[in-house]
């Protein structure tokens, strides 16, 4: 098994209900990446549901009511139906008997193949090994990020002018990412990739935490092998929200998954 398999494993303790046990290494500061959590969601959907014909997530729309703590959870399960060529199932992540997240997910089949028609070109990015990358312990901030000590994140050259006060002001962050065990990406490690850190409110001066309230995640194809792409940006930043969408390519400049998040964010007076 893979890191990530680990950190998202649930097993089954009667009907519709799994224990998972939250890994604090998915985290950054000290709260469990959303991401993350939206993956043990979906674990346990494909565990209590999945048949021959609907073995992949394809889409997540997750509610976070209240921050989780590393360590055992509770997995609710709801099948809501069972089609021809869809499975949706509402789940509900549980602690000390309080909800902490609740999502709809939706199960299909993927493939591999390239899109018919697209008006999402990859983002260009230079090589890996000429951008930043993002590490555990960043200086200046107030929180470490373990995190990254199973993802490899790297941002563009042009895009770190944050770290030295000195933001595009663009609102828009693009990265590789890879998991650093060398694991293949897949639909379900594909949600830690529309989740990425840092917020791309970064780029705008507005450093700091930025809670997720809602994500919604779309996965559109099996990824190829390699690393992928990620453009994050804001659409707008306002009455205490922020609104960010993830589009992730992978190593054959195909759009693999995206998503739409909405996020709490202090804005200095």
């Amino acid at each position: 098994m893979t890191r990530f398999d680990e950190a998202t494993a649930v097993k089954t303790t009667g009907q519709g209900t799994y224990e998972a046990r939250l890994d604090a290494t998915w985290s950054v500061g000290d709260k469990l990446h959303g991401g993350y959590l939206m993956a043990v969601l979906a674990r346990a959907a494909l565990e209590s549901a999945a048949g021959p014909g609907h073995p992949h997530v394809t889409a997540v729309s997750a509610s976070f009511a209240e921050p989780p703590e590393p360590g055992p959870a509770e997995v609710l399960v709801e099948v809501l139906r069972a089609g021809r060529t869809v499975t949706q199932v509402r789940a509900e992540l549980t602690q000390q008997g309080r909800p902490r997240v609740a999502a709809l997910v939706t199960l299909g089949l993927l493939d591999d193949a390239d899109p018919r028609w697209t008006s999402a070109p990859a983002v260009e990015m230079p090589p890996e090994e000429s951008c930043f990358l993002a590490p555990r312990e960043v200086p200046g901030n107030a929180f470490p990020v373990p995190l990254m000590d199973v993802l490899e994140l790297r941002l563009h050259p042009e895009q770190v002018g944050f770290v030295f006060g000195e933001p595009s002001l663009r609102g828009r962050l693009d990265t590789w990412q890879r998991l650093k065990d060398g694991a293949a990406w897949d639909p379900l490690s594909l949600l830690l990739a529309l989740d990425p850190v840092p917020p791309a409110s970064y780029d705008l001066g507005l450093p700091g935490w930025a809670p997720t309230i809602q994500l919604t995640a779309h996965v559109l194809r099996l990824p190829a092998p390699g690393p992928v792409k990620v453009r994050l940006s804001v659409t707008e930043v306002g009455g205490g929200r922020m609104d960010e969408t993830a589009m992730v390519w992978d190593s054959r400049d195909r759009l693999v998954a995206q998503a739409t998040q909405l996020a709490a964010i202090r804005v200095p007076a």
